[in-house]
């Protein structure tokens, strides 16, 4: 399948987004942001979490993880960047590629990834900071751009997270003072700032009210154009809606991955069948 041509980011037209360890030049997004596990398995202490996934997961597309909590699904989303390097006693076997370089290579530098990899969780954490400071933080902090530079990144994010008009006369105003609907999409205006490649959702609007949810699954279709996403979420007709591929976990182990249409309407598993029309989960 051929991915479309994305279009650049904010901060990869300053030339700023990072690749391994080196600086990723303009123009060098095509084709990139391909996820690739292989036999990946993962622990918390004694107790193991997922068992042997294999899963590709192709650029440019939106993929949906479900399945019953506790699942593994989340455990997934958040090895992809290896936000379980902060959590004491885990350990894990077997690969994660990006762009098929393994994220867990002792060369990987974690906080270099997660510019590449960003995330946005279930509920929204933005910072007790103005919306502009949020939007510009990963930037200033990683880059020495000079304002007018950050500025056109400001502008460019909450566009791209479709929020510009709804806050471009009130930047300086605390982020704490959005809807929650408005503070998830600062979050991914937040991510989008560091241009990444891959952007992965943790539930985004599962404590969202249905406007804010459309709201955010238009936004998700949109950047598809230009990111691959992975969304972790509960809720069936949003996989369905929202997703080109569904992967179904169940017990830590991945049942079934296929197109999403497929995947609702011809499934080739019974537990993931089971599960899509009700009987458990």
């Amino acid at each position: 399948m051929t991915a479309p041509a994305p279009a650049a980011g904010a901060a990869g037209a300053a030339g700023v987004a990072a690749s391994g360890g080196m600086l990723r030049p303009p123009g060098s997004e095509a084709a990139r942001g391909s996820v690739a596990a292989r036999r990946f398995s993962f622990w918390y202490g004694a107790k193991q979490a997922l068992t042997e996934i294999d899963l590709d997961i192709a650029p440019r597309t939106i993929t949906a993880l479900i399945g019953p909590s506790g699942c593994g699904k989340s455990t997934f989303l958040r090895a992809v960047n290896r936000m379980h390097d902060l959590v004491p006693g885990t350990r894990h076997e077997g690969k994660i590629l990006l762009d098929g370089r393994d994220v867990y290579d002792p060369s990987v530098d974690p906080t270099t990834l997660r510019r590449r990899v960003g995330m946005v969780f279930q509920r929204w954490n933005c910072f007790p900071k103005s919306i502009y400071d949020n939007v510009a933080y990963g930037p200033r902090i990683n880059t020495s751009l000079p304002r007018a530079q950050l500025d056109q990144i400001v502008e460019a994010s909450l566009r791209r997270a479709a929020l510009w008009d709804e806050v471009k006369d009130r930047l300086r105003q605390s982020a704490l003072s959005l809807s929650g609907g408005q503070q998830q999409r600062l979050c991914i205006a937040r991510t989008l700032a560091n241009d990444p490649e891959v952007l992965l959702l943790d539930e985004p609007a599962s404590a969202l009210d249905p406007i804010a949810t459309q709201k955010i699954e238009e936004l998700i279709f949109e950047l598809k154009r230009e990111l691959t996403i992975v969304i972790v979420t509960h809720n069936l007709q949003q996989a369905a809606r929202a997703s080109d591929y569904t992967a179904f976990f169940y017990l830590g182990r991945l049942i079934e991955v296929g197109s999403t249409e497929r995947m609702f309407t011809a499934p080739r598993e019974e537990r993931t069948n089971s599960y899509i029309t009700g009987r458990f989960g």
